[in-house]
């Protein structure tokens, strides 16, 4: 069988179809949404239009997502905090950022979200179609020429629907970003909860082991006095009772500090008997509060999770615009060399033949019945943003009036209560060395002062865990950089 001349040519022209037509070309409407996503950009072509990476280039695809997404393992780092003689609130949230895997998981989910985009904007594959006719396979000196059709076409959806697609695309990806900023938030105000956690059972050691040698010279002079006949022995059984309580509790101090320090390490993806500095000796509370009103005003400008609807309802628009695309038909232009029209030499013109095909969008149902959906789809999400703005505004009221109590709460241990509380101690050990008051008298106001003390070592971790409360509720730290007014500022100074 010997094939013409015109036929080894639409082999080479299926060869050309059929090769990698390279990286897709953001629409100039979305460049700017794309360019968020710098691990899946590869380079600017000649024009500065910048190329999305597809299979054949995905290089800058692979190292990036690879490197977030890949498991840590828990692997104890020779001291994190190494020559730190405490551990500071600011390096621990830094550790828990860089090694918590919830935030790496995030990341890869926003990640996969962005690469949806080249698939949903790009072209269907062109197709190629080749008939023969059996019948005309045969001797060349038969008369009969060999007889075949060779067609290559290619899908073009109705103009608008591959830019819709990419806007759904790229806001939804939007959104998975601002769910990592948000899980960020929440990893900052984990771990600002777990260090004060451990910050009150440090002091309350302290504080335990300060009563305990308290006690003890209460029961040295208790002991002497009694060895001189001033005071009954009883005097020394209750110093010694007291004394056992105060040991008892130092037993559940220890396990809760156990609890707090496998809390932190876990939250560092780290063993959770990891080694730790112990925390400051004291936290100042002195910074000034902005008013409420300007702090709602903030969240409702920074909150990620605010952001996320608002993309979400940008996706449901894009989808409700391409909904009614689909009331219009796609295209399908072809090419097509066809030597079906007959064996007679003068029909060899009428070989080569372009058409179109197009579908009927005649069956409105289905159309008008996802346009339907994408409306209400759109009208809840609304309605969910509207509900989501109340509770912010709600949530950043409620934790700034619990901050406001607990700030003058600790002021006024500190002006009042304690210094209080520690003269009464001293005078009664100077009345009960004396012979003034009893024993039970000087134990009640021991008692006393180490119940206040650990009152307040509580209501300053209370103050400072309301604060990253209200600082979760606003998005970010209460009194943020002029820089950081834009979301992307926002995210940059966040821990």
């Amino acid at each position: 069988m010997k094939l013409s001349a015109p036929v080894s040519l639409h082999w080479r022209l299926f060869f050309l179809s059929v090769l990698p037509s390279g990286c897709a070309v953001i629409d100039s409407t979305d460049r700017m949404a794309a360019t968020r996503a710098p691990a899946l950009v590869g380079k600017s072509g000649e024009s500065g239009v910048p190329l999305l990476t597809s299979p054949v280039c995905q290089a800058s695809l692979q190292g990036p997502v690879a490197a977030t997404a890949t498991p840590r393992h828990a692997q104890v780092e020779a001291d994190l905090f190494s020559g730190m003689s405490e551990l500071s609130v600011d390096a621990f949230i830094e550790q828990v950022l860089a090694r918590n895997p919830t935030l790496a998981q995030m990341v890869a989910g926003w990640q996969a979200a962005f690469a949806r985009y080249p698939q949903v904007t790009s072209l269907e594959d062109p197709m190629f179609g080749a008939t023969i006719g059996p019948g005309t396979i045969g001797p060349d000196d038969s008369g009969v020429e060999f007889a075949y059709r060779l067609e290559i076409s290619q899908k073009l959806p109705f103009p608008g629907k591959l830019r819709l697609k990419g806007q759904n695309a790229l806001a939804e990806a939007s959104a998975a970003e601002r769910d990592v900023d948000d899980m960020r938030l929440q990893l900052v105000e984990s771990a600002r909860m777990a260090f004060y956690d451990y910050y009150l059972v440090d002091r309350a050691l302290t504080i335990n082991d300060e009563s305990l040698e308290l006690l003890r010279r209460f029961r040295k002079n208790a002991q002497t006095r009694y060895e001189t006949g001033l005071v009954p022995e009883q005097d020394v059984d209750q110093a010694d009772v007291e004394i056992g309580r105060e040991q008892d509790r130092r037993l559940e101090l220890e396990q809760m500090r156990q609890v707090a320090v496998a809390r932190i390490n876990t939250l560092m993806h780290l063993p959770p008997d990891s080694r730790l500095p112990p925390t400051p000796k004291q936290l100042n509370v002195g910074e000034e509060l902005p008013d409420a009103q300007s702090l709602r005003a903030t969240a409702l400008a920074r909150r990620p999770d605010l952001q996320a609807l608002a993309d979400r309802i940008a996706a449901e628009e894009a989808s409700l615009g391409l909904a009614h695309k689909e009331l219009y038909p796609d295209f399908e232009p072809f090419f097509m060399y066809d030597r079906f029209m007959g064996n007679v030499s003068n029909n060899r013109d009428l070989s080569t033949m372009l058409g179109v095909r197009l579908n009927l969008p005649v069956y409105k149902g289905r159309r008008y019945g996802a346009i339907a959906e994408a409306a209400a789809r759109i009208a809840q999400r609304r309605a969910e943003l509207a509900r989501q703005t109340d509770q912010v505004n709600f949530q950043v009221q409620e934790a700034y009036a619990r901050l406001q109590r607990s700030d003058r709460s600790v002021r006024l241990y500190e002006k009042t209560i304690l210094p209080a509380a520690e003269k009464n101690v001293k005078s009664a050990e100077a009345a009960y060395v004396t012979g003034k008051i009893p024993f039970l008298s000087l134990i009640e106001a021991q008692r006393n002062v180490v119940n206040l003390r650990d009152r307040y070592y509580e209501a300053v971790a209370d103050y400072f865990r309301r604060r990253a409360a209200l600082e979760r509720a606003v998005g970010g730290p209460l009194t943020p950089e002029p820089s950081a007014a834009s979301p992307a500022a926002g995210r940059k100074d966040t821990p």
